[in-house]
């Protein structure tokens, strides 16, 4: 059976800042999909922070208005109810007055693939918060290209012949199909700015859909700074794909990424638990982990991939590591280059007033007086 997994966030409300939506903001996006008849075949909605998704299982393709439509109508009946909760940043991410056919680029994050269903179909989407697209460039990075992190790479034969990856530049918005093993020095090359360089999708070497990730940058689209990008991203896995246990593991290592307060930060990417509030400790990036099974279109799950007790002591190592970086206060690498501090007016503006003062350096006299050179006496 041919289906389509489409997974699409946004944050439009949460109490008292950035922290989680409503219960009424919740249930106002449950109610708007659940009337949609039988548009769906399956769904599911949670949060991660502050940022609502909704995981979709359908027959209508990729791109498919009639999907797109629910997700944007869900998300403005959450927002409804936002403004009428007071909640903080009340349809922070929905940035265009209407919906014009395709929810990709009007703020939402998007995550899609088609595929053949496998007798058992099983998928892991990762939801993160306070952080950018670029986020999962270094796990991926650990899944796909580093045997060192997964041995799956070494003993899978599929994966041991490589995976072609699409590298999107979200700065001029365009993308790159890049394929292991022959370009891997491009790949490494790009994933070391995840500022810029994001990965888009990830396929086997016959074409099947692995991978497939949000790469919306929200300030490209807004032209100032609305809010972190959040990113969100399907993977399947088992068999001929990475094992769960592989893709869940190369987030055991919490690496610093953009975001945090004011998404001018590095910061450690903490995984958490299901239906997690973003912390006021810094606002430290999340990411979750949703283990699905699916057989014709209907899910079982989500399992809660980080709720083991190994990933309290992971939870454990992201908080030392994050306040070590925090005791930096403002000072280079503890908050981001200016070009990519998400309140750049605000620095631009004081910038401003330092290059107002600045005054061209004098000229200091030349002194012709040759110093007498000192030799130690014999």
């Amino acid at each position: 059976m041919r289906i389509t997994v489409s997974v699409i966030k946004a944050d439009v409300g949460g109490i008292g800042g950035h922290t989680l939506p409503s219960d009424g903001l919740l249930n106002a996006i449950r109610k708007t999909v659940k009337d949609a008849g039988d548009l769906l075949i399956d769904h599911y909605i949670g949060y991660c922070g502050d940022d609502s998704h909704i995981v979709m299982t359908h027959t209508k393709g990729i791109d498919n208005k009639e999907i797109h439509q629910l997700a944007w109508n869900a998300f403005m009946a959450g927002t409804k109810v936002a403004k009428e909760e007071g909640l903080y940043g009340a349809g922070q991410d929905l940035l265009k007055d209407s919906f014009s056919g395709n929810i990709k680029g009007m703020g939402p994050g998007v995550a899609e693939m088609e595929f053949d269903e496998r007798p058992n179909e099983v998928f892991t989407v990762f939801a993160a918060d306070k952080t950018e697209p670029g986020a999962f460039n270094y796990p991926i990075y650990k899944l796909f290209v580093d045997a060192l992190s997964n041995t799956g790479l070494i003993v899978n034969k599929s994966l041991a012949k490589g995976v072609n990856i699409n590298i999107m530049d979200v700065e001029e918005g365009k993308i790159a199909n890049l394929s292991l093993w022959e370009d891997k020095p491009i790949i490494e090359a790009a994933l070391m700015y995840p500022g810029r360089y994001v990965v888009d999708s990830v396929y086997s070497k016959d074409g099947e859909p692995i991978l497939d990730a949000s790469t919306d940058r929200l300030h490209n689209i807004a032209g100032m700074y609305v809010g972190k990008d959040d990113p969100i991203c399907i993977i399947r896995t088992q068999k001929n794909f990475p094992a769960t246990e592989e893709a869940g593991s190369v987030f055991n290592n919490p690496h610093y990424v953009a975001g945090n307060t004011r998404g001018s930060h590095n910061m450690p990417l903490m995984p958490v638990k299901i239906n997690s509030a973003a912390t006021i400790n810094f606002c430290i990036p999340i990411v979750e982990a949703l283990v699905f099974s699916m057989h014709n279109g209907k899910l079982t799950g989500p399992f809660d991939g980080f709720s083991t007790p190994d990933w309290d002591y992971i939870r454990e190592i992201a908080t030392k590591k994050a306040l070590a970086m925090r005791s930096q206060g403002f000072i280079h690498p503890a908050t981001l280059v200016p070009s990519e501090l998400e309140y750049a007016e605000g620095y631009k503006a004081i910038m401003d007033v330092l290059h107002s003062k600045m005054k061209p350096v004098q000229a200091q006299p030349q002194n012709d007086q040759r110093k007498e050179s000192y030799e130690d006496p014999d």
